[in-house]
């Protein structure tokens, strides 16, 4: 579908056009890392060694303190997918030099959560084959397309992601038996890791397991875009990054907003700041839910948190 500008009552198509070089889309993400994808610069065109022979485009650290790469290219490749696939396997092998590179860009007391790796391919387009391959080699990466209009207007929209839940040996005839491997190999480490809503409301009362739902619902009913990522402590509701998390306990439901609380106070009497406070979620604006009251008072804070991270 094509953009359109409103000049007046008129719809006047926004003239597509493209970066001139692969490096300028590669700059542009990585000094708004944080505005897109909520993640930290960690370096950029890093090295895999002789034997790998290859540079990883950008690394990154996710606001979940992830390891995130990220891969580039102007023009529809199948190559950007294998290449992910590869350097997604040799992070796993080689933890201390991403360990290492972390340390000198952001400081020795960042603590590395591995349970789940980031992997973001950036393209104008996809074939659907290699869109198909990707779920079938079971790699957790996300699909991203991009869109640059006239005027200095880039949109960026997520078009597949796998979650990692096993993997599918399939039929590997006429397939790269390198990146088949490195797809099982990311796959089997991953599979160890994965979490799920349900584990979050298991033996919890059923105040607080209807409750937890109906939060789940209104949230995943804002847009279809949004989507749901257990992690070991609680739940994250993201699009490019998180919007809202859960946390639930057994006598209440802790929402960490991803809002200024310096702006947005919340509703009060059950909401705090807790940006200089340790918390499992990310978003530094805590609201107690213990109630579809504290909801209802609560929705227009997580819309306001969706408008202005972007569906």
């Amino acid at each position: 579908m094509p953009l359109f500008e409103i000049e007046k009552t008129k719809l006047q198509p926004v003239t597509q056009k493209n970066f001139v070089k692969e490096k300028d889309l590669q700059t542009l993400v990585e000094k708004n890392l944080e505005t897109v994808f909520n993640c930290r610069f960690v370096a950029s065109e890093f090295p895999t060694g002789v034997q790998h022979g290859g540079r990883i485009d950008t690394l990154a650290l996710s606001e979940e303190n992830n390891p995130v790469i990220i891969e580039y290219k102007k023009v529809e490749s199948s190559e950007l997918i294998t290449q992910s696939l590869f350097y997604l396997a040799w992070i796993f092998n080689h933890r201390g030099d991403y360990e290492i590179a972390v340390q000198r860009s952001l400081g020795s007391d960042v603590e590395i959560d591995w349970s789940g790796v980031r992997v973001i391919c950036i393209a104008p387009n996809y074939r659907k084959y290699d869109v198909h391959a990707v779920e079938v080699m079971g790699a957790n990466i996300e699909l991203w397309t991009y869109r640059l209009f006239r005027d200095e207007l880039i949109y960026f929209e997520e078009i597949g992601k796998t979650q990692i839940t096993g993997f599918t040996t399939g039929d590997s005839e006429g397939k790269d038996p390198k990146m088949v491997a490195a797809g099982k190999k990311a796959a089997i480490t991953q599979a160890t890791q994965t979490f799920t809503f349900k584990e979050h409301i298991e033996g919890k009362p059923k105040k607080i397991v209807d409750l937890a739902y109906t939060i789940q619902e209104y949230i995943l009913g804002i847009d279809s875009a949004i989507e749901e990522n257990p992690r070991k402590l609680y739940v994250g509701y993201r699009t490019s990054q998180n919007i809202v998390c859960m946390e639930i306990q057994n006598q209440k439901i802790c929402l960490f907003i991803k809002l200024d609380p310096k702006t947005h106070k919340g509703p009060p009497g059950i909401s705090r700041d807790v940006s200089g406070i340790g918390h499992y979620g990310t978003g530094d604006l805590e609201v107690t839910v213990i109630s579809e009251e504290d909801l209802e008072a609560t929705k227009p804070f997580i819309e306001k948190a969706y408008e202005i991270i972007g569906g």
